[in-house]
Formats: structure tokens, sequence, C-alpha cells
């Protein structure tokens, strides 16, 4: 009550009008409690608003929320604009290949892919816990994640080693001296013509 005596006074000291309307009280009472750069905050805030984890309905409150308290008033078409903006990517490309009139049918499209995405990721979440579990209980499965296939692959690799060249030339026969080692072009004994 202090501040409202000490404006009444002041306004008095001045020769200005008393405060007779809610909205003169209302500006008196924003310059009083709000800081200067709090309208900028929010402006940043509303700029930088993106979905993230929450869902299209909570996101699109928190844009009504930020403006109404910014006192931005703009036409719809923009207002769609920033909603659109800063919605996850996966909802946003496929509702930019949808029609809609206004702001409450894009959010009403919004929700519905929200939602068809939400059961997607469920079933390959359930689908591959499923799998997981037919693992683990010694199961044999026909199909191998590929990562499982290059592990195998490597395996395989590492137990076939080649042969080193000392292998291969004892395995080599020449054909003159039916020796070991060696090819008859270059056999070590001498060699003899007949004519």
């Amino acid at each position: 009550m202090y501040w409202w005596t000490s404006l009444e006074k002041e306004k008095r000291k001045n020769y200005e009008p008393p405060i007779q309307y809610w909205n003169e009280l209302r500006s008196a009472l924003k310059r009083r409690n709000i800081p200067p750069y709090y309208d900028r905050e929010l402006m940043d805030k509303l700029q930088r608003l993106k979905q993230g984890s929450s869902s299209v309905e909570e996101y699109r409150q928190s844009i009504e929320l930020l403006m109404m308290r910014a006192g931005i008033r703009e036409e719809e078409r923009t207002t769609i604009s920033r909603f659109q903006s800063g919605l996850n990517l996966e909802i946003r490309d496929k509702v930019e290949l949808l029609p809609y009139r206004d702001l409450n049918e894009l959010v009403q499209l919004c929700s519905i892919l929200e939602h068809q995405l939400k059961r997607k990721y469920f079933r390959k979440d359930s689908t591959l816990s499923y799998s997981k579990s037919f693992k683990k209980k010694g199961h044999s499965s026909q199909r191998y994640p590929k990562e499982e296939k290059e592990k195998e692959k490597e395996k395989e690799k590492s137990s076939f080693k080649a042969p080193s060249k000392e292998s291969k030339s004892s395995e080599i026969k020449c054909f003159k001296c039916l020796g070991r080692g060696h090819i008859s072009s270059q056999c070590p004994t001498k060699k003899t013509k007949w004519f």
C-alpha cells in the first residue's frame, strides 16, 4: 500500500490527474514490477522456442502463453509459420505436405501425426525387446542383425589363415627329380641333354 500512496502523492505533486481507469493502473503496476528487459527476454524465448520432448498441444500452449505475456498480436499466418518452424522435424516434414486452413486445424493434424509416430516407435521397441528376450532364452533365430553377421565374418577370416610361403614351397613337387620345394624350371640337378 505504501507504493500506492506514494504514487498518488507524486501525481498530485506534478499536477497529473489521478489514476481512474484500469489500463492506467495496469501500466503503472507494469512500470513498478516488471523490469525493462522482460519484454526482450520474452521475445527471445518465443523466437528460440522448439517443441523438443513436449507434446504438440503443450508446445502450442507455451507459444500462446509467451505471446500473451509479451503482448504480441500478429496475423494467424505469422503464428502458423512460428508454430511450424519450432516443430520436431519428423512432424514438420509430414505436416508440410498436408492441407490446413487455420492454426487449430494445423495443431490437430500435428497431434494426429504425433500419435502415429508414437505408435510406430512403440511397435519397433516392442518387437526389438521381444526378439532380444527370444535370443536370451537360447532360441536361435533365422535372421541376424548386421552387427552379428559382421562379427561372424571376422571370426571366419581370423580362423582361416593363408598358408605361409614356407608351407607352400614344401608342398611343391618337381617333375624332373621328384624333389620337394621347387619346380622343374628351377631344379638344382644338372640338366642333361640327350642328342
